[in-house]
C-alpha cells in the first residue's frame, strides 16, 4: 500500500519514497542477492570483483547504512553519512526491476536523505568499465570531480551539490 502525505508527494499523492526502508538483519541475505545480481556482470568486464559484492552486508545493515525496497527486496542502498556530505557507497537494482524507474527513484531518495541530515552534497563513485553508470550519473546533475585508482579499482569520482530547501 502506497501511503498519502501533504509532504512530498502534497495531500493526496503518494509520497514517493514511503516504501523505501531501513534494512533490518531479516534483508541480509536479500540484500546480498540484489547486489551479487545487480553487479554480477560486471566480474569479466572489469577483471575483479567490484566492491559492493564483497561487502559485510550484515554489518552495514547493522550500523543503519542500508535501504531498502520492494517485497521480495529488489533496490539497494548503501548510504554513509560525512561531516560535509553523503557518500553513496553502493546503489544495487535486481535485473528483474530493470528499466522500471526503480534507480531514479533511489538517487530521489538519496538526495532528499542527505537534506534531511542536513548534508549539502552527495558524493559517489563508480568503476571505470561501468559505462552504463558514468552516462547515468551526470544526466542526474552529478558532475565528474576526478578519476582515481584505488587498489584494482580504477574509479570515477562524482558529486552533486543540493540546492536548499525551497
Amino acid at each position: 500500500m502506497i501511503k498519502t502525505t501533504d509532504g512530498a508527494g502534497g495531500a493526496g499523492h503518494p509520497a514517493p519514497y514511503d516504501d523505501i526502508r531501513p534494512a533490518t538483519r531479516a534483508d541480509v541475505a536479500r540484500v546480498k542477492e540484489v547486489t551479487d545480481a545487480a553487479y554480477g556482470h560486471y566480474v569479466q568486464r572489469i577483471g575483479v570483483v567490484p566492491a559492493p559484492m564483497e561487502d559485510d552486508h550484515a554489518a552495514n545493515v547493522a550500523a543503519g547504512r542500508v535501504f531498502v525496497t520492494g517485497d521480495p527486496v529488489v533496490g539497494v542502498l548503501v548510504l554513509v553519512p560525512k561531516a560535509d556530505h553523503l557518500f553513496l557507497d553502493s546503489m544495487a537494482v535486481h535485473p528483474d526491476a530493470a528499466g522500471s524507474g526503480l534507480g531514479r527513484r533511489l538517487l530521489g531518495y538519496v538526495e532528499a536523505h542527505a537534506r534531511g541530515l542536513g548534508l549539502p552534497e552527495v558524493r559517489l563513485y563508480t568503476n571505470a568499465k561501468m559505462w552504463e553508470n558514468r552516462r547515468m550519473y551526470p544526466r542526474f546533475g552529478y558532475e565528474l570531480v576526478e578519476r582515481r585508482v584505488d587498489g584494482p579499482y580504477d574509479r570515477f569520482h562524482y558529486r552533486k551539490e543540493l540546492p536548499p530547501r525551497p
